[in-house]
């Protein structure tokens, strides 16, 4: 794989937008419900509960923002500890453990301060489910981070 003249960046980009595009289609399919729905449930974080009535405008606002974020999530694991990453083979445990941390912030911190102002509640599976995803999130950040950062294939 040829190397990018600006690697932190690609492993932001890349890291970002395949973990946050990969993220819709988890949380559709642990909800149940589809990717318009779900990018309407996230444009509602900023708009409120009036969002979830909207159409395709609501849903197009939920894929910016969800890519704003899964844009920021990358940027900070990548400014923070991709090059550590990059130099070691244990980077799925980092990804793994950001994670945790991604899945607590956004539940516990962002969830609650949004528009909605909703407090997790979590059934035994959706809680499994929605940490699993987000462990994913992490791994994928790091995947990126490894593959983009690091002098060897990963």
């Amino acid at each position: 794989m040829p190397r990018s003249r600006h690697p932190l960046l690609a492993a932001i980009l890349w890291g970002g937008f395949v973990a946050g595009t990969l993220d819709i289609g988890a949380a559709s399919l642990i909800s149940g419900y589809g990717p318009q729905v779900i990018l309407r449930y996230i444009a509602a974080g900023l708009l409120g509960k009036a969002a979830l009535a909207g159409g395709a405008t609501e849903a197009a606002l939920g894929l910016v923002l969800q890519w704003a974020m899964s844009l920021l999530i990358a940027a900070i694991f990548v400014l923070i500890v991709g090059r550590r990453v990059a130099a070691t083979p244990r980077w799925p445990v980092w990804g793994v453990a950001y994670g945790v941390v991604v899945f607590a912030v956004m539940n516990y911190v962002v969830v609650p301060l949004s528009a909605l102002s909703k407090v997790p509640h979590f059934s035994v599976f959706s809680f499994i489910a929605n940490l699993a995803a987000m462990l994913l999130f992490g791994w994928i950040i790091a995947f990126f981070a490894r593959t983009k950062l690091s002098n060897r294939a990963a």
